[in-house]
Protein backbone atom coordinates (compact mmCIF):
# COMPACT_ATOMS: atom_id res chain seq x y z
CA UNK A 1 0.00 0.00 0.00
CA UNK A 2 1.33 3.43 -0.91
CA UNK A 3 2.66 5.48 1.98
CA UNK A 4 0.42 8.53 2.71
CA UNK A 5 2.00 11.93 2.10
CA UNK A 6 2.66 14.28 4.98
CA UNK A 7 -0.01 16.85 5.77
CA UNK A 8 2.31 19.75 4.90
CA UNK A 9 3.27 18.30 1.53
CA UNK A 10 -0.31 17.29 0.68
CA UNK A 11 -1.54 20.73 1.62
CA UNK A 12 1.14 22.33 -0.55
CA UNK A 13 0.14 20.20 -3.53
CA UNK A 14 -3.50 21.15 -3.11
CA UNK A 15 -2.82 24.86 -2.53
CA UNK A 16 -2.58 26.96 -5.71
CA UNK A 17 -1.31 29.87 -3.60
CA UNK A 18 1.68 27.74 -2.59
CA UNK A 19 2.77 27.39 -6.22
CA UNK A 20 2.26 31.08 -6.95
CA UNK A 21 4.36 32.02 -3.91
CA UNK A 22 7.14 29.62 -4.82
CA UNK A 23 7.13 30.84 -8.42
CA UNK A 24 7.46 34.47 -7.26
CA UNK A 25 10.32 33.56 -4.90
CA UNK A 26 12.08 31.60 -7.66
CA UNK A 27 11.89 34.53 -10.08
CA UNK A 28 13.19 37.00 -7.49
CA UNK A 29 16.12 34.82 -6.41
CA UNK A 30 17.00 34.01 -10.02
CA UNK A 31 17.29 37.75 -10.74
CA UNK A 32 19.43 38.22 -7.60
CA UNK A 33 21.88 35.28 -7.69
CA UNK A 34 23.84 34.77 -4.49
CA UNK A 35 25.26 31.81 -2.58
CA UNK A 36 23.20 32.50 0.55
CA UNK A 37 20.22 34.59 1.62
CA UNK A 38 19.27 35.85 5.05
CA UNK A 39 15.55 35.33 5.80
CA UNK A 40 13.96 37.14 8.74
CA UNK A 41 10.38 37.10 10.02
CA UNK A 42 9.13 40.17 11.91
CA UNK A 43 5.67 40.43 13.41
CA UNK A 44 3.79 43.36 11.90
CA UNK A 45 2.16 44.55 15.14
CA UNK A 46 4.66 43.73 17.89
CA UNK A 47 7.77 44.20 15.65
CA UNK A 48 9.08 41.07 17.37
CA UNK A 49 11.39 38.95 15.26
CA UNK A 50 10.70 35.24 15.02
CA UNK A 51 13.50 33.49 16.97
CA UNK A 52 16.52 32.53 14.90
CA UNK A 53 18.23 34.03 11.90
CA UNK A 54 17.92 31.81 8.85
CA UNK A 55 20.73 31.80 6.30
CA UNK A 56 19.71 29.56 3.43
CA UNK A 57 20.73 28.76 -0.12
CA UNK A 58 18.23 29.32 -2.93
CA UNK A 59 17.41 25.59 -2.94
CA UNK A 60 16.67 25.68 0.79
CA UNK A 61 14.43 28.75 0.43
CA UNK A 62 12.49 27.06 -2.40
CA UNK A 63 12.18 23.71 -0.60
CA UNK A 64 8.47 22.87 -0.31
CA UNK A 65 8.24 22.60 3.51
CA UNK A 66 10.24 25.86 3.80
CA UNK A 67 7.76 27.73 1.60
CA UNK A 68 4.86 26.22 3.57
CA UNK A 69 6.48 27.30 6.86
CA UNK A 70 7.00 30.87 5.62
CA UNK A 71 3.41 31.06 4.32
CA UNK A 72 2.10 29.87 7.69
CA UNK A 73 4.10 32.49 9.57
CA UNK A 74 2.93 35.13 7.09
CA UNK A 75 -0.71 34.23 7.80
CA UNK A 76 0.05 34.53 11.52
CA UNK A 77 1.03 38.17 11.00
CA UNK A 78 4.76 37.92 10.28
CA UNK A 79 6.24 39.87 7.37
CA UNK A 80 8.84 37.97 5.33
CA UNK A 81 12.09 39.90 4.73
CA UNK A 82 15.30 38.87 3.06
CA UNK A 83 18.76 40.08 2.04
CA UNK A 84 21.51 38.53 -0.11
CA UNK A 85 24.07 37.43 2.48
CA UNK A 86 27.85 37.97 2.42
CA UNK A 87 28.80 37.93 6.10
CA UNK A 88 30.28 41.27 7.16
CA UNK A 89 30.09 42.74 3.65
CA UNK A 90 27.48 43.73 1.13
CA UNK A 91 26.93 41.41 -1.84
CA UNK A 92 26.77 44.26 -4.37
CA UNK A 93 22.98 44.62 -4.22
CA UNK A 94 21.61 48.02 -3.10
CA UNK A 95 18.02 48.40 -1.88
CA UNK A 96 16.00 51.56 -2.61
CA UNK A 97 12.73 51.91 -0.70
CA UNK A 98 10.45 54.05 -2.89
CA UNK A 99 7.43 55.08 -0.82
CA UNK A 100 4.77 56.91 -2.83
CA UNK A 101 6.83 56.38 -5.95
CA UNK A 102 6.21 58.36 -9.12
CA UNK A 103 5.00 56.02 -11.91
CA UNK A 104 7.96 57.13 -14.06
CA UNK A 105 10.63 56.53 -11.43
CA UNK A 106 11.74 53.11 -12.74
CA UNK A 107 12.03 54.29 -16.39
CA UNK A 108 14.01 57.28 -15.07
CA UNK A 109 16.39 54.98 -13.20
CA UNK A 110 16.90 52.92 -16.35
CA UNK A 111 17.56 56.03 -18.42
CA UNK A 112 20.29 57.05 -15.95
CA UNK A 113 22.01 53.66 -16.02
CA UNK A 114 20.74 52.67 -12.55
CA UNK A 115 18.37 49.98 -13.81
CA UNK A 116 17.06 47.64 -11.08
CA UNK A 117 17.36 43.89 -11.38
CA UNK A 118 14.23 43.50 -9.21
CA UNK A 119 11.24 45.79 -8.63
CA UNK A 120 8.58 44.91 -6.06
CA UNK A 121 5.24 46.51 -5.30
CA UNK A 122 5.01 46.07 -1.54
CA UNK A 123 1.55 47.68 -1.49
CA UNK A 124 -0.32 50.00 -3.89
CA UNK A 125 1.89 53.05 -4.54
CA UNK A 126 4.89 51.65 -2.65
CA UNK A 127 7.88 50.11 -4.45
CA UNK A 128 11.20 48.52 -3.56
CA UNK A 129 13.99 48.33 -6.13
CA UNK A 130 17.18 46.28 -5.93
CA UNK A 131 20.11 47.61 -7.99
CA UNK A 132 23.20 45.46 -8.48
CA UNK A 133 26.25 47.71 -8.66
CA UNK A 134 29.08 45.17 -8.21
CA UNK A 135 29.81 41.48 -8.81
CA UNK A 136 32.18 41.41 -5.82
CA UNK A 137 31.37 42.21 -2.18
CA UNK A 138 31.45 45.83 -1.04
CA UNK A 139 32.58 47.28 2.30
CA UNK A 140 29.58 48.31 4.42
CA UNK A 141 30.42 52.02 4.32
CA UNK A 142 30.64 52.02 0.51
CA UNK A 143 27.31 50.18 0.13
CA UNK A 144 25.59 52.55 2.57
CA UNK A 145 26.95 55.60 0.73
CA UNK A 146 25.63 54.25 -2.58
CA UNK A 147 22.23 53.54 -1.01
CA UNK A 148 21.99 57.09 0.32
CA UNK A 149 23.00 58.56 -3.05
CA UNK A 150 20.37 56.55 -4.92
CA UNK A 151 17.72 57.37 -2.31
CA UNK A 152 18.46 61.10 -2.61
CA UNK A 153 18.42 60.92 -6.41
CA UNK A 154 15.12 59.07 -6.71
CA UNK A 155 13.22 60.19 -3.62
CA UNK A 156 13.74 56.99 -1.64
CA UNK A 157 13.56 56.54 2.11
CA UNK A 158 16.89 57.68 3.57
CA UNK A 159 16.18 55.67 6.74
CA UNK A 160 16.29 52.46 4.66
CA UNK A 161 19.76 52.84 3.14
CA UNK A 162 21.84 50.79 5.56
CA UNK A 163 24.14 48.34 3.74
CA UNK A 164 22.23 45.34 5.11
CA UNK A 165 18.71 46.79 5.15
CA UNK A 166 16.15 44.05 4.63
CA UNK A 167 13.80 44.02 1.66
CA UNK A 168 10.58 42.16 1.04
CA UNK A 169 10.37 38.67 -0.41
CA UNK A 170 7.82 38.37 -3.23
CA UNK A 171 4.79 36.10 -2.98
CA UNK A 172 3.78 36.95 0.58
CA UNK A 173 1.38 39.52 2.03
CA UNK A 174 2.34 42.86 3.56
CA UNK A 175 0.97 42.54 7.09
CA UNK A 176 1.57 46.14 8.19
CA UNK A 177 -1.72 47.49 9.61
CA UNK A 178 -1.22 50.80 7.75
CA UNK A 179 -1.07 48.96 4.42
CA UNK A 180 -4.42 47.17 4.76
CA UNK A 181 -6.75 47.49 1.78
CA UNK A 182 -10.44 48.37 1.96
CA UNK A 183 -12.13 45.39 3.58
CA UNK A 184 -9.10 44.72 5.82
CA UNK A 185 -7.17 42.54 3.38
CA UNK A 186 -3.38 42.55 3.45
CA UNK A 187 -1.91 43.43 0.01
CA UNK A 188 0.35 40.99 -1.78
CA UNK A 189 4.01 41.78 -2.35
CA UNK A 190 4.07 41.62 -6.16
CA UNK A 191 7.08 41.08 -8.39
CA UNK A 192 6.86 43.71 -11.14
CA UNK A 193 10.27 43.14 -12.74
CA UNK A 194 12.97 40.49 -12.40
CA UNK A 195 16.01 40.32 -14.67
CA UNK A 196 19.54 39.56 -13.62
CA UNK A 197 22.25 42.08 -14.53
CA UNK A 198 24.54 44.87 -13.40
CA UNK A 199 23.46 48.49 -13.54
CA UNK A 200 25.28 50.22 -16.40
CA UNK A 201 26.53 52.93 -14.06
CA UNK A 202 27.19 50.57 -11.15
CA UNK A 203 30.97 50.90 -11.32
CA UNK A 204 30.65 54.72 -11.36
CA UNK A 205 28.48 54.59 -8.23
CA UNK A 206 31.08 52.44 -6.45
CA UNK A 207 33.94 54.72 -7.51
CA UNK A 208 32.07 57.85 -6.41
CA UNK A 209 31.29 56.33 -3.00
CA UNK A 210 34.93 55.30 -2.51
CA UNK A 211 36.12 58.81 -3.36
CA UNK A 212 33.55 60.31 -1.00
CA UNK A 213 34.76 58.12 1.86
CA UNK A 214 38.49 58.52 1.18
CA UNK A 215 40.27 60.51 3.88
CA UNK A 216 41.47 63.92 2.77
CA UNK A 217 45.23 63.74 2.12
CA UNK A 218 46.37 62.33 5.47
CA UNK A 219 50.01 62.84 6.44
CA UNK A 220 51.94 59.58 6.25
CA UNK A 221 52.85 57.95 9.55
CA UNK A 222 56.54 58.40 10.34
CA UNK A 223 57.03 54.62 10.34
CA UNK A 224 55.55 54.21 6.85
CA UNK A 225 58.21 53.48 4.23
CA UNK A 226 59.24 56.27 1.88
CA UNK A 227 59.66 54.89 -1.61
CA UNK A 228 61.65 56.16 -4.58
CA UNK A 229 60.07 56.66 -7.99
CA UNK A 230 56.74 58.11 -9.08
CA UNK A 231 53.49 57.66 -7.20
CA UNK A 232 52.11 55.14 -9.69
CA UNK A 233 55.11 53.06 -10.71
CA UNK A 234 57.96 51.04 -9.21
CA UNK A 235 60.70 52.94 -11.06
CA UNK A 236 63.82 53.38 -8.96
CA UNK A 237 62.96 50.53 -6.55
CA UNK A 238 65.97 48.19 -6.46
CA UNK A 239 65.87 44.62 -5.11
CA UNK A 240 68.01 45.74 -2.15
CA UNK A 241 65.61 48.60 -1.33
CA UNK A 242 62.58 46.30 -1.65
CA UNK A 243 64.20 43.72 0.64
CA UNK A 244 64.91 46.43 3.27
CA UNK A 245 61.32 47.67 3.14
CA UNK A 246 59.95 44.12 3.34
CA UNK A 247 62.21 43.34 6.32
CA UNK A 248 61.19 46.53 8.16
CA UNK A 249 57.52 45.64 7.63
CA UNK A 250 58.13 42.11 8.90
CA UNK A 251 59.58 43.37 12.15
CA UNK A 252 57.07 46.21 12.49
CA UNK A 253 54.28 43.60 12.35
CA UNK A 254 56.30 41.32 14.69
CA UNK A 255 55.94 38.41 12.29
CA UNK A 256 59.35 36.76 13.03
CA UNK A 257 58.76 37.09 16.78
CA UNK A 258 55.35 35.41 16.56
CA UNK A 259 56.06 32.92 13.78
CA UNK A 260 59.64 31.56 13.70
CA UNK A 261 58.86 29.74 10.43
CA UNK A 262 56.34 32.04 8.76
CA UNK A 263 54.10 31.10 5.86
CA UNK A 264 55.41 33.63 3.33
CA UNK A 265 52.10 33.82 1.48
CA UNK A 266 50.40 34.99 4.68
CA UNK A 267 53.30 37.34 5.41
CA UNK A 268 52.95 38.82 1.90
CA UNK A 269 49.24 39.44 2.55
CA UNK A 270 49.83 41.15 5.91
CA UNK A 271 52.59 43.32 4.47
CA UNK A 272 50.39 44.28 1.52
CA UNK A 273 47.66 45.34 3.99
CA UNK A 274 50.24 47.30 5.99
CA UNK A 275 51.50 49.11 2.89
CA UNK A 276 47.94 49.86 1.74
CA UNK A 277 47.26 51.45 5.13
CA UNK A 278 50.35 53.58 4.49
CA UNK A 279 48.76 54.64 1.18
CA UNK A 280 51.49 53.05 -0.94
CA UNK A 281 50.33 52.70 -4.61
CA UNK A 282 49.42 49.27 -5.94
CA UNK A 283 52.30 49.09 -8.43
CA UNK A 284 54.86 49.74 -5.71
CA UNK A 285 53.28 47.24 -3.29
CA UNK A 286 53.47 44.49 -5.89
CA UNK A 287 57.07 45.47 -6.69
CA UNK A 288 58.03 45.24 -3.01
CA UNK A 289 56.54 41.74 -2.79
CA UNK A 290 58.10 40.68 -6.11
CA UNK A 291 61.60 41.93 -5.24
CA UNK A 292 61.62 41.66 -1.45
CA UNK A 293 59.62 38.55 -0.44
CA UNK A 294 62.12 35.80 0.53
CA UNK A 295 62.69 33.26 -2.24
CA UNK A 296 60.03 34.76 -4.48
CA UNK A 297 58.48 33.40 -6.70
CA UNK A 298 58.97 30.26 -4.62
CA UNK A 299 56.63 27.56 -6.07
CA UNK A 300 54.14 29.94 -7.71
CA UNK A 301 53.59 28.88 -11.32
CA UNK A 302 52.18 32.31 -12.22
CA UNK A 303 53.93 34.90 -10.01
CA UNK A 304 52.15 37.95 -11.48
CA UNK A 305 48.72 36.38 -10.96
CA UNK A 306 49.73 35.55 -7.37
CA UNK A 307 50.72 39.18 -6.77
CA UNK A 308 47.44 40.47 -8.22
CA UNK A 309 45.39 38.07 -6.09
CA UNK A 310 47.35 38.91 -2.93
CA UNK A 311 46.91 42.64 -3.51
CA UNK A 312 43.21 42.18 -4.34
CA UNK A 313 42.59 40.25 -1.13
CA UNK A 314 44.45 42.86 0.92
CA UNK A 315 42.33 45.61 -0.65
CA UNK A 316 39.04 43.77 0.05
CA UNK A 317 39.70 42.97 3.70
CA UNK A 318 38.62 45.49 6.37
CA UNK A 319 41.39 47.97 7.14
CA UNK A 320 43.25 47.44 10.43
CA UNK A 321 42.57 49.70 13.39
CA UNK A 322 46.03 51.26 12.91
CA UNK A 323 48.39 51.10 9.97
CA UNK A 324 50.58 48.65 11.86
CA UNK A 325 48.18 46.05 13.29
CA UNK A 326 48.08 42.62 11.71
Amino acid sequence: MARPRSRIHTGAVMDRGFFLTRQAIRRQLAAMPCDLYLIRLIHSRTRRADPGERIWSACQVLYGPTVSFLRLRNREGFDVYFHPFAGDGNTGYILIDLDRADPQIIPTMRAHGHQPCVVLQTSPGHLQAWVRVSLSPLPPAVATAIGKQLARTYGGDLASTDWRHLGRLAGFTNQKPTRRQPGGFAPWVKLLHAQTGLALQGASLVEAAQCQLAPASPQPHPDCPRLPGSADSSAGLTPAAAARIYSRCLHRLRIPQRFPQPDWSIADLWIARHLLACRIPAAQIQAILRLGSPGFPRRHSNPEDYLRRTFGRAAREPPPDTPFSA
